[in-house]
């Protein structure tokens, strides 16, 4: 079916579904589950140190001979360390966030590694790809964790006309709808996080997971936009507390000291009134969980009858 699809032809997977790169629970688990189902798993290196990724790493290369990849969080205290480790290991894919990868872009390539960093502008996009960029997740504010401030709808068909490498949709993605609306808007692949959050593979904890089924349409909210990072989160009473110490004046650093260790609490410990549950927007329309070959499957074999009813439709006649 997607022979002549870009991404597939330029990581040589079956199809165009990326895994988001989620800290603390994309783990090797969850990326070698969705690399082994056909699409692209990825470890989420967030602020991992070296020795732990490593491990991670090391796992997913046991458990799939398919393509993988890290997600590589360019503000880790780590970040140095951590792309050397992406050039030892030879990581196949190497997606980054929250900063330009240009500097490590040259020893990425010359082991054969496809460089995909994630953008929430036209701008960036651009400049990346200028840095040499394989392609660009273009990712709305309809994402879970760390956003931009431009939804998806109009971010994806400006960021494909503006760059010549492939990009993958990322923002509100859950179904084989989302996948058709994505090409249509021009880009190759989609990316997703919070589906995958409510797969068996994923390591959350219940408790997330049992919050993440229970969401409706208006759960999540931003926090952070004052400090300069939002963050889309599922409502709770850390987000309440946040923002009534906002509302009162907190300093930035009160407001940073309360989210610190809050995305661990949440996905490990199981503390979701205190912890960060860091989900998309998609999480209303979620309710069930399911294997990660069986959600890929689902988003297959749903294109075409999607298409039909499109045609059917709006077609001829």
């Amino acid at each position: 079916m997607f022979e002549n699809n870009a991404i597939c032809k330029l990581l040589n997977i079956k199809y165009p579904i990326f895994q988001g790169g989620m800290a603390w629970i994309g783990t090797a688990e969850l990326a070698s589950a969705v690399s082994n189902a056909g699409g692209l798993g990825l470890i989420g290196a967030g602020h991992m140190p070296p020795d732990v990724l490593h491990k991670e790493i090391q796992k997913c290369k046991a458990w799939t001979d398919k393509p993988f990849g890290v997600n590589v969080m360019l503000m880790s205290p780590f970040v140095k360390e951590v792309m050397q480790l992406m050039v030892d290991e030879k990581v196949p894919v190497v997606t980054t966030g929250a900063g330009n990868p240009g500097e490590y872009v040259p020893s990425l390539k010359a082991i054969g590694s496809k460089v995909i960093p994630v953008v929430a502008s036209v701008a960036l996009a651009k400049r990346l790809v200028k840095s040499g960029a394989d392609a660009v997740i273009a990712e709305g504010c309809e994402s879970g964790g760390h956003i931009g401030e431009i939804s998806t709808m109009p971010l994806i068909p400006q960021v494909v006309d503006a760059v010549d490498v492939p990009v993958i949709a990322a923002g509100g993605f859950a179904d084989s709808r989302g996948i058709v609306a994505a090409f249509a808007l021009g880009a190759s692949a989609i990316q997703m996080g919070t589906r995958f959050v409510l797969s068996k593979e994923c390591i959350a904890h219940p408790n997330y997971k049992n919050l993440v089924l229970k969401a409706k349409d208006r759960s999540t909210v931003v926090t952070g936009r004052t400090l300069g990072h939002p963050v889309r989160v599922l409502a709770n009473k850390l987000t309440r507390t946040f923002f009534e110490m906002e509302a009162a004046g907190a300093s930035n650093e009160e407001l940073e000291a309360l989210g610190t260790g809050a995305l661990h609490k949440a996905t490990h410990l199981g503390d979701v009134e205190n912890g960060s549950v860091m989900i998309g927007q998609i999480s209303g329309m979620l309710d069930d969980i399911k294997t990660v070959k069986e959600i890929i499957d689902d988003i297959v074999n749903g294109i075409a009858p999607v298409v039909d009813s499109i045609q059917r439709k709006y077609g001829e006649g």
